[in-house]
């Protein structure tokens, strides 16, 4: 018998921009506290846990994952995976430990994500003669020859140019992702993890930004009229996100909320057009369950940039109110490899405040992120309220 995923614990570090409050800590020093976290709040024992998989881009090996779960007192049994599709990464260990659980390989996962832009090491090409020296780069192609691989910033530049999304338009964007991460700080807070050697208690870029401090920023890629600017693209930042997966009979049986995983996937698609990938994937999530984009309660996109949510949301008619209920990206930043398990955190946090009014079980939410070379991945989430369906 096929078993159902279901989360029962989501918990983050703050987000803060690279160079600042958590720049002390590599990868797996920011997620170990997280696992740990995750663990005690699900009220299991550190021997429950069958895997780990955590989502990372910058470290180039050195496997953070497991680094991150032996120090955070798992056994050292426990296996344990860094998988990297850059900006996908947390969301597909998500997807992955699903797999596993629904495969009964596992019954009780570790998975998310964990960056530090601050500690990323220095990226340096090998000289093919003894006699040359190191060529610096700043990353790796996505896509091969005849592929286009382009910028991600200038990718969006051209297409906030061709959908004649203003700046305007986009700098208003901008002020309501962090106004709702303002009006939300404080449920904020019930998910995020103290991180050794921080006081940081919020994430620290979140700011009171009105529209006209938006369209005073410089444009960094693009023209004057649909150019981005610094308060349209989200800030390199370190963070760590992470969920706890068990299988449908545990969850019963512990008779804690959680969020079942409907429907999950990832999707490739114009390595040139990265930022429109995740609407297709959306309308198969959303076909596999029979549900349309009205019966969602909440709808987390990473805002990786403004253009790039603002035309996903313009495409699948997604109603602006449950849209980044608790803020976007553009109000944190973007730790590429914990992003997409942040959004998953975010999800799990409007869950429990739909609870919180009785409402859990109608709760229905889908998470979405893109990445460079054209990748998407998604999960579509239903309430599970006291483990009954």
């Amino acid at each position: 018998m096929t078993r159902r995923a279901v989360v029962i614990a989501a918990r983050r570090t703050p987000v803060a921009p690279r160079g600042g409050s958590l720049s002390h800590l590599q990868a797996d020093e920011l997620a170990a506290p997280v696992l740990d976290k995750l663990v005690e709040d699900a009220g299991l024992d550190h021997t429950s846990v069958d895997h780990v998989l955590l989502g990372n881009a910058l470290y180039a090996g050195g496997n953070p994952a497991r680094m991150a779960a032996l120090r955070a007192g798992l056994p050292e049994t426990v296996p344990a995976l860094t998988l990297d599709t850059q900006c996908c990464s947390g969301l597909d260990a998500i997807i992955m430990a699903a797999r596993l659980i629904e495969a009964g390989a596992a019954e009780c996962v570790l998975a998310g994500g964990t960056e530090s832009f601050s500690r990323a090491p220095l990226r340096l090409h090998r000289p093919l003669a003894p006699v040359s020296e190191p060529i610096a780069y700043s990353r790796p192609p996505f896509a091969p020859p005849p592929f286009s691989d382009p910028d991600l910033t200038e990718a969006a530049a051209e297409l906030a140019n061709r959908y004649e999304l203003c700046r305007t338009a986009q700098a208003e964007f901008a002020v309501g992702s962090h106004d709702k991460a303002r009006a939300a700080a404080a449920s904020i807070g019930d998910r995020l993890v103290h991180c050794p050697g921080s006081d940081l208690k919020t994430d620290s870029f979140t700011r009171g930004l009105t529209s006209r401090t938006a369209l005073r920023a410089p444009v960094l890629a693009g023209n004057q009229s649909t150019g981005l600017t610094a308060a349209t693209i989200a800030c390199e930042a370190d963070a760590a996100a992470a969920v706890l997966l068990v299988n449908d009979v545990l969850a019963r049986d512990l008779g804690v909320p959680g969020l079942q995983i409907a429907a999950a996937g990832s999707r490739g698609g114009d390595p040139a057009d990265p930022a429109l990938v995740p609407i297709g994937l959306a309308r198969d999530l959303l076909a596999q369950t029979g549900k349309c984009i009205g019966n969602v309660s909440a709808i987390e996109i990473h805002e990786a940039y403004a253009v790039q949510a603002m035309i996903t949301v313009q495409t699948l008619a997604v109603d602006p109110r449950i849209l980044n209920p608790l803020g976007g990206g553009l109000a944190r930043g973007h730790p590429i490899g914990a992003s997409g398990a942040i959004l998953m955190v975010q999800m799990f946090q409007s869950m429990r405040l739909a609870e919180r009014q009785g409402l859990a079980d109608e709760f229905q939410g889908m998470a979405l992120i893109a990445a460079a070379g054209g990748l998407s991945a998604g999960i579509l989430v239903e309430g599970y309220s006291n483990g009954n369906e």
